[in-house]
């Protein structure tokens, strides 16, 4: 239970000054200092950033978001993940600044503050749901009372309560033999055994970024920025842990979601499976209300054409899983059951370096 914990306290200390086009008075004010948590959503700080820069904003009405280096962040991206994806060498604090006007709608749907969030929450919990078991019944069923509890124990950061109202949810959970079987996969005795047959087999909610480089690196700090959301991947796929007589990896893992990684030199230019990441947000966040309406976005998101093509001669360079850089071996069933979101998917960013 030691790795659950680490995420829920996972936390990015951020520096936040308010964009320069709406500062009203002199001297501006210094930025914002904030310890965000990994697993929340930037629109939610802005009950904290609020009030301290509420005394030099231009008249109008407040709609906060923020950017990276110019670059408009989903606020539906847990922080944690943005600050994996988009700051390959870790900035701290990471320097992110604050607008209450001029919406980008042209680059990011709508948030209408904690209950935008709370909905996208809930919505990609009823997609994992379906995933995991075959249906969502559990989380549409759940009582008022718990809906809130859970989504105020997400928001607070509380790990016992979020535990103890997501058991009602009985959401399926990857057996850990798996890793048992790795550590002892030398012996014959285990591999004649029928321990894969016993082990619970379990379908993992992937979301998958893939940020893809066309130049090579050796540190970190040479990847180039990100300035347009074009150039990142989305994938959103399950990934099933099969019965064999052998540990599934998280490379085994890597090769279902990017398995034109893997395939021979002369298969060039292979289409991802996948769809673009704010038509998916677009559709979760449409209060999902029934198994049938599950079941159609999960094929869409695995069927619908990627817009970007990786070559199988690309080379991954980087991964990384709630902040840290895993090995391709660490069983994959450790991986899925410590180092989930609370929407119970797994964000895997990726950093792939691409041919010319």
């Amino acid at each position: 239970m030691e790795a659950p914990k680490y995420v829920w306290e996972g936390a990015i200390p951020l520096q936040i000054p308010l964009h320069e086009s709406q500062v009203t008075t002199l001297p501006p004010p210094p930025p914002a200092l904030i310890l965000a948590p990994r697993i929340g959503y930037l629109p939610l700080l802005a009950p904290l950033i609020k009030p301290y820069f509420s005394s030099t904003l231009p008249p109008g009405v407040d709609t906060i978001w923020f950017d990276y280096n110019g670059l408009p962040l989903r606020w539906y991206i847990p922080t944690g993940v943005l600050f994996d994806l988009l700051c390959p060498e870790p900035e701290r604090p990471w320097n992110i600044t604050v607008h209450f006007r001029g919406y980008p709608g042209n680059v990011l749907i709508p948030c209408e503050g904690e209950d935008s969030v709370k909905w996208s929450f809930i919505n990609s919990l009823k997609e994992a749901a379906y995933i995991m078991n075959g249906n969502c019944k559990n989380v549409m069923n759940m009582s008022q009372s718990d809906q809130l509890e859970l989504w105020h124990s997400v928001m607070n950061g509380n790990l016992e309560a979020y535990q103890r109202v997501s058991s009602k949810l009985k959401l399926a959970t990857v057996d850990d033999e798996y890793a048992s079987l790795c550590l002892q996969k030398s012996q014959q005795s285990i591999i004649e055994t029928d321990l894969p047959a016993q082990a619970k087999t379990g379908r993992v909610p992937v979301r998958l970024y893939v940020l893809s480089v066309s130049k090579d690196f050796d540190d970190l700090d040479k990847i180039p920025r990100v300035d347009s959301w074009e150039k990142i991947s989305y994938i959103n796929r399950p990934v099933e842990i099969r019965k064999e007589d052998k540990c599934f990896t998280l490379h085994d893992a890597l090769k279902i979601l990017l398995p034109e990684l893997f395939l021979d030199e002369s298969l060039m230019n292979v289409k991802l499976g996948g769809v673009d990441l704010e038509d998916a947000v677009r559709n979760s966040n449409e209060d999902v209300t029934s198994d049938k309406v599950v079941e159609d976005q999960g094929q869409n998101v695995c069927k619908q054409p990627e817009a970007c093509r990786i070559s199988s001669s690309a080379k991954i360079k980087l991964i990384r899983i709630q902040g840290i850089e895993p090995k391709l071996e660490i069983p994959f069933s450790w991986v899925a059951n410590n180092l989930l979101n609370p929407d119970y998917f797994l964000h895997v960013c990726v950093c792939v370096k691409v041919a010319q």
